[in-house]
């Protein structure tokens, strides 16, 4: 579609593509300079005001003849002082822009406008995530700005081939997602596979960002395990990017999404990376074993209840001493329940009346249910060391997963008692061995088994031992340092 002739002939124009007139927020903001009429378009909260007003006061001084008038190009060229411009013919693609926060600039008479990137998106400061916090390290991390994001990246990472690709996913969100890589290290077949599949994306927004787009990517049903991995932290994609990975960063979200991505992706944490080798390897175990208990230690505790045959001799004090006035299947259900009840309140109550709720939650709920003989002592002593390992998981998706997985295996103890524990275990097992992040074992480097790596995963190596990247990702480099350093 053309630009019209005249300034009359544009805003008819640019009320029915963007509907000028009606939306409060859309400014056409019409001047002359020497003989030539211009319309400035922005959206009123996203431009830059001072960076427009210079560019105002340049243009403002500019007086010609009808022999020197300028065009487009020439207004590009020698007057407007400003290092982002750009020239653009199509009026779909000035709108698209100018709803992204450019500003447009149209000269009467030409086919053409002139893009003006002075926006000012609105956006919060960068500040330290509150899902990742570390004792040491850098406190800054991800906002809901897109180019912040990148800068960040490209601030730990300097090499000219890290690359940063833009594209665009939603028929009326038009939401920027961007590609992030390292040319020379990442598998050019899992780069092809991301944007082959953005591409042919149908869909009519991302209103919850890099959520849909990963139910979107990784075909996702009702598996309730992550199969990307989520992080708000720069450092944390800057190592993942240099282990070959591949980095999806999506506007208006803080979250990046990482893949591929295996189990034991989300039960590491940067804290175990900015402690000793030694230190960092006891902190990862007893992560380890807070997500164990998380998962297995109930319906261990509750098959030792059913079956007290099967208790050691070490154990004889595992058991209730008297039983509660409900089945303890029941108990177990009732507390799962309280327990996410619990986490809704804290999520949803204002900081100030936090610690309040989390009393009430604690003595008067916890305490008066077991002196009234409704619950066993034990069980609500077993169900917060539970939600202790869950709140441990540092992936808060894991964490959630376990949680289902945990009832699945107390309703299988309940009703088929041992058989019921393995089986179910073992389908559990099965189930997560057959998923996959992007062609990657998600039970990787366990099933199938690689040694090297599993030490990797047991044991967090002092820095100079690890001179080879691992072959999960199908890097292009092998090579992370000299080996004979």
């Amino acid at each position: 579609m053309m630009f019209g002739r005249d300034m009359e002939d544009l805003k008819v124009i640019l009320k029915e593509e963007i509907g000028y007139g009606q939306n409060f927020d859309i400014v056409l903001r019409e001047m002359t300079f020497g003989t030539k009429n211009t319309a400035f378009l922005f959206v009123n909260g996203f431009a830059k005001d001072e960076v427009l007003t210079d560019i105002l006061k340049q243009l403002s001084c500019y007086r010609t003849n009808a022999e020197t008038a300028l065009d487009c190009e020439g207004f590009k060229r020698y007057l407007i002082p400003h290092v982002q411009v750009e020239q653009s013919t199509r009026i779909k693609d000035v709108i698209a822009k100018v709803l992204a926060g450019t500003t447009a600039m149209f000269v009467e008479g030409e086919q053409s406008a002139l893009l003006i990137d002075a926006k000012r998106l609105p956006s919060r400061g960068i500040e330290e995530p509150s899902l990742e916090r570390v004792v040491r390290g850098s406190r800054d991390g991800f906002v809901e700005t897109l180019m912040v994001n990148a800068a960040l990246v490209r601030r730990r990472i300097r090499d000219p081939q890290l690359k940063l690709e833009m594209t665009q996913v939603g028929r009326r969100s038009l939401t920027d997602v961007c590609i992030s890589y390292i040319a020379d290290i990442a598998d050019p077949k899992l780069i092809s596979a991301i944007k082959q599949k953005l591409d042919t994306l149908d869909i009519d927004g991302l209103p919850m960002s890099e959520k849909q787009l990963d139910e979107w990517l990784m075909n996702k049903g009702w598996n309730p395990y992550p199969q990307v991995r989520y992080t708000e932290r720069p450092d944390v994609v800057a190592n993942h990017l240099l282990e070959g990975h591949v980095a999806i960063m999506v506007d208006t979200s803080p979250s990046v999404m990482i893949v591929p991505a295996t189990f034991f992706h989300f039960v590491q944490h940067a804290e175990e990376y900015r402690q000793t080798p030694f230190m960092g390897t006891y902190l990862r175990w007893v992560r380890f074993l807070g997500i164990f208990a998380s998962l297995f230690m109930l319906p261990l505790w509750f098959l030792l209840v059913k079956h007290p045959e099967f208790k050691p001799a070490l154990l004889d004090f595992i058991g209730p001493q008297k039983t509660g006035k409900l089945p303890i299947i029941m108990q177990f259900i009732f507390a799962e329940i309280g327990v996410d009840l619990m986490r809704m309140a804290a999520v949803h109550t204002p900081t100030p009346l936090a610690t309040a709720m989390g009393l009430i939650a604690a003595i008067l709920i916890g305490d008066i249910a077991v002196q009234t003989g409704l619950f066993v002592n034990e069980v609500i002593l077993y169900m917060a060391v539970a939600a202790i390992g869950m709140f441990a998981t540092p992936s808060y998706e894991l964490g959630l997963a376990n949680r289902a997985v945990r009832l699945i295996l107390l309703l299988a103890v309940a009703v088929f008692g041992v058989k019921g524990f393995l089986i179910s275990t073992t389908l559990f097992v099965i189930y997560l061995t057959l998923q996959n992040s992007y062609h990657a074992p998600y039970f990787w480097p366990l099933i199938p088994f690689h040694p090297k790596a599993m030490f990797n995963i047991l044991f967090r190596r002092p820095v100079q031992t690890q001179s080879q990247r691992l072959n999960l990702t199908k890097p292009i480099d092998h090579t992370r340092q000299s080996s004979n350093q």
